[in-house]
């Protein structure tokens, strides 16, 4: 460590003896997304253990954004001004067994809570590809899974805790707040700092994995909801070569009547012989066990297992949701370009999820079929290429992903968001100066 950053951090110290600068710079790599794509704009990141520490920190501060487990390809949680990291609020803080909740503080992750909960007889409706993001951080995002009538992550949420710009502790409730609460929950980051989040939670199931490989993309056609609907959790893989879906990961629940029979053939696609990557070429050895192996639910509903811990991705990832009436045309006319996009893909998913009521979620009152791309990591080939699929995609009034990559306009947006305003005026009432704003809501939100 280098004089000037010793003289930097010790003051750093004495300004703010609560809260405990963690030591980015004693590095001389910047601060990094997951992926590698994105260098955030400030060395000033703080982390903060207490509720009154993150009340103390918001209350000095002019501008600042928090970050999660930074999987978020764009720039919805950088800052130019200062950082807060709740990694270290990371437990369990109640369970309810007869209201079937439990409540988290907001830096707890997904592969922390659900083994929590499996042991406590508990599960969790839903769960995203990778376990290793932050609850809270997927929730403000509308982070989605898979399966046509499970609903996005957020959809479980059932109550909030917020610290507000003026460092003021707000708690919403489905119960109590209603459309406050609908406007509340995939807050973008925008309304405040959420250090607890309570979700519904179920008894626990036990769930089998199957895989088959290559579906005639003329089956999916004619048969999508009947493939759709074949499993709790669908998942179809592609490189959009050859007129096929290479896989097709079927997670299918273990209850009477609707367990999947994971037959040798499904509609023309064969059933695996052993476990597999979704990119057929690389290895399954951290992918979710499959050949309809009986595991726990969260051993089973994402796709890579929990106790692996992804590197630095070196890829980037963009995702559309279409209307689920909508979705063959409109993985039709994706794949119209796959002379395109192709050379630039590593593999494209297509997932199903139900609709909600939540005012910034893509699945807003509607059911959506989402079309996902990730990308090799080559930004100025990737820029080209989503204006193209966005226009194939736009007669569907098709709604990016809030945390990937996307070009879609400000005014197209908030054609397609219709309670986009309400959400301004609710972002506002508790953030009336924009102290939680940034680069991405200035553009895409407030502009």
């Amino acid at each position: 460590m280098n004089k000037r950053t010793f003289i930097r951090l010790f003051a750093a110290l004495m300004a703010s003896p609560v809260i405990s600068p963690l030591v980015t710079w004693a590095s001389n790599n910047k601060l990094k997304n997951w992926a590698g794509n994105l260098e955030y704009g400030t060395d000033r990141l703080y982390s903060a253990s207490t509720l009154d520490e993150v009340r103390s920190y918001v209350r000095k501060q002019n501008k600042l954004k928090v970050l999660g487990t930074r999987h978020c390809f764009n720039n919805i949680a950088d800052s130019t001004h200062s950082l807060l990291s709740l990694k270290s609020m990371d437990e369990v803080v109640a369970l309810d067994p007869d209201a079937r909740t439990v409540t988290i503080h907001a830096g707890m992750t997904y592969g922390q809570l659900c083994p929590y909960l499996d042991g406590k007889g508990f599960a969790l409706h839903n769960l995203a590809s990778l376990p290793h993001i932050s609850v809270a951080g997927a929730c403000s995002t509308a982070t989605h899974g898979s399966g046509e009538k499970n609903g996005n992550l957020s959809t479980a949420v059932s109550a909030l805790e917020i610290v507000t710009a003026a460092g003021e502790v707000v708690k919403l409730s489905r119960q109590q707040d209603a459309e406050t609460f609908r406007g509340a929950v995939v807050g973008l980051g925008s309304l405040g700092v959420i250090t607890k989040v309570t979700l519904d939670i179920q008894p626990t199931y036990t769930m089998r994995q199957y895989v088959y490989e290559n579906l005639p993309l003329s089956a999916m056609r004619d048969h999508f909801d009947a493939i759709e609907s074949s499993g709790y959790s669908v998942s179809l893989f592609t490189d959009w070569q050859n007129q096929r879906i290479n896989e097709v990961w079927i997670k299918s629940r273990e209850e009477n009547g609707q367990t999947f029979d994971g037959t040798p053939e499904f509609f023309g696609a064969k059933r695996a012989t052993k476990n597999l990557h979704p990119i057929a070429e690389l290895s399954a050895e951290n992918c979710t066990e499959q050949m309809g192996v009986p595991g726990p639910w969260y051993e089973r509903l994402p796709h890579f297992r929990m106790g692996f811990t992804p590197s630095a991705g070196k890829e980037l990832q963009s995702e559309y949701f279409v209307p689920r009436e909508h979705a063959v045309e409109a993985i039709l006319a994706v794949e119209r370009l796959r002379d395109q996009v192709s050379p630039h893909l590593m593999i494209s998913e297509i997932r199903a999820i139900a609709a909600d009521h939540l005012w910034m979620s893509p699945c807003y009152e509607q059911s959506c079929v989402t079309i996902h791309f990730t990308w090799k990591q080559d930004w100025p080939a990737v820029s080209k290429l989503l204006p193209v699929i966005e226009k194939e995609l736009a007669p569907f009034h098709a709604r990016p992903h809030w945390g990937k990559l996307f070009t879609t306009p400000p005014k197209e947006l908030k054609s397609i968001y219709k309670k986009l305003p309400d959400f301004v005026q609710l972002s506002k009432t508790y953030d009336p100066r924009g102290k939680f704003r940034n680069q991405f809501l200035d553009t895409n939100i407030f502009s």
